[in-house]
């Protein structure tokens, strides 16, 4: 368990104001129980932010991405559903 905090907890915590209170975000609308472990998307408990544990950047590009192509997928099954 020490070892799972640890990783959320490196170099310093939230790379916005600093804090180790940061915990990894089980759950997204954008990815539901999935997305946030691809993402290693985690939220400091200080000031909100959300982030990538291992590169300390925004996931904003990521999310956008992963969500268009759930998209992509979700239309194309669609259309083939529809022709056969």
């Amino acid at each position: 368990m020490s070892d799972q905090l640890d990783e959320f907890n490196n170099e310093n915590g939230c790379p916005i104001c600093n804090s180790p209170l940061v915990s990894p975000v089980k759950y997204t609308w954008w990815g539901g129980l999935i997305g946030p472990k691809l993402f290693h998307h985690t939220k400091c408990e200080a000031c909100g932010y959300r982030f990538n544990s291992k590169t300390r950047k925004s996931n904003t590009t990521a999310i956008v991405i992963y969500s268009l192509v759930l998209f992509a997928i979700a239309f194309a099954l669609m259309f083939y559903i529809k022709t056969a």
